[in-house]
């Protein structure tokens, strides 16, 4: 809902109840006038306009420009017709003129629907006219007058004021929602595309001759693809790359995020999926996974963005510790979160390292890793020290990891109910 759509609900009351004081008054002088008919016809003309333009003041699409006119136009009618029906005395005294308190309806429509120009604008007319209905500047009208036009462009420059924040928070929402967008790419395009491509360079400069050449290009190629994912500039890609068999015993380029939950209590809908079954497949000759003896259960989404953050970091093991190095993952299910942690028998990181890397466009921490557990409320955090090895503890709030699948419930509802 906008943020001036309030005003406009405000404006229509306003009008109705304005419309009955202004009757009240009518009926109360009655008696007064020196020609009631015609107060009695104008106060049916406006009761009459107030009733078939009540939808015009409920926003800002109905209430147009030849409406506003036509309402102001009853007003500033009514505020001259004023001395025809009623006697000089009653006026000098500054009794109210016929349509009364509902003329400010008429001004606040120009102040929510073009600002505070069009409301100081509105009010010089109804300023004009009272002037002309009393026949001076008396004190009290000149009070009244200014307390319109005080009130008219306050609430234009607020309306005003409204809108530009509004916009400035749609921008907003629209950058991070981009953003977010653009690391999730590119957390699948470390997952994959740049793991073929560092796995192809190796290979090919290991086996040298022309598969070398192929390397060195493949090499450039990552290059050029880091430079792009740290810029932002990534067009969504749209298949999975291939992946090769790995002999250190890790996976590869897949995400395992795209393998889905089995049968039973494993769900790929959203619903409670056990992390178990997800980081089992990591287990071999050079991996030892330790599980608890019940299942492990997390929305589908954040239990595979886990499993795929811990994925991220094996692959990390592979390149950095070595063929010889041994990982393992330790799941551990607490009370209010979910640990998973992976340690190697590698050569540790030297201090600096993780950042000098993100520096370089190398993101595999900053997004498949940190992005991944950050976007689930949860936290990575690295133990390491030269020569002792590497511990990446990953901890997920359970509470935390709820809200997305619930908001993706949600959104399948909506598009259900459309």
């Amino acid at each position: 809902m906008s943020v001036e759509q309030p005003l406009w609900q405000a404006l229509t009351a306003y009008r109705v109840l304005t419309l009955l004081y202004a009757l009240g008054l009518c009926v109360y002088a009655y008696d007064d006038y020196d020609h009631p008919f015609g107060a009695v016809v104008y106060m049916a003309v406006l009761t009459l306009w107030t009733a078939l333009t009540f939808r015009m003041v409920s926003s800002a699409e109905r209430c147009t420009r030849r409406f506003l006119v036509g309402d102001l136009g009853i007003a500033v009618a009514g505020i001259l017709l004023t001395p025809l029906v009623d006697n000089h005395d009653r006026i000098a005294e500054g009794t109210p003129t016929l349509p009364s308190i509902w003329t400010m309806g008429a001004v606040l429509g120009f102040a929510i629907k073009g600002g505070w120009r069009w409301g100081a604008w509105a009010s010089a007319v109804v300023c004009a006219a009272n002037v002309i209905e009393r026949g001076t500047f008396a004190q009290d009208t000149i009070h009244m007058l200014m307390l319109v036009w005080v009130a008219s462009v306050a609430i234009g420059y607020v309306v005003e004021v409204a809108r530009a924040s509004e916009r400035t928070l749609a921008r907003a929402l629209r950058i991070e929602a981009a953003t977010r967008e653009r690391e999730r790419l590119a957390r699948d395009i470390h997952d994959s595309v740049l793991q073929v491509l560092a796995m192809v360079q190796r290979r090919g400069a290991a086996i040298g001759g022309e598969a070398a050449e192929l390397g060195r290009m493949a090499g450039e190629q990552e290059i050029a693809l880091r430079t792009l994912v740290s810029t932002g500039l990534v067009t969504p890609p749209r298949g999975a790359a291939d992946t090769a068999p790995d002999p250190y015993g890790l996976p590869g380029a897949a995400d395992p995020s795209d393998s889905p939950c089995p049968p039973g209590p494993e769900r790929s809908d959203g619903a409670p999926c056990d992390l178990r079954a997800l980081l089992a497949p990591h287990a071999g000759s050079r991996v030892t996974f330790s599980e608890p003896g019940a299942p492990v259960l997390l929305p589908a989404g954040a239990a595979g963005e886990l499993a795929a953050a811990v994925g991220a970091a094996l692959d990390n093991v592979r390149v950095h510790a070595g063929e010889g190095a041994h990982a393992w993952i330790l799941l551990e299910d607490e009370p209010d979160a979910v640990m998973v942690t992976v340690r190697d028998d590698g050569p540790g990181i030297p201090e600096g390292r993780l950042a000098d890397a993100e520096a370089e466009g190398r993101l595999g921490v900053a997004l498949s890793i940190r992005g991944r557990l950050r976007d689930l409320g949860g936290t990575a955090e690295w133990i390491s020290a030269p020569g002792q090895g590497t511990e990446v503890e990953l901890t997920v709030p359970k509470a935390s990891a709820k809200r997305p699948a619930e908001k993706a419930e949600q959104k399948e509802k909506g598009e259900a109910a459309r």
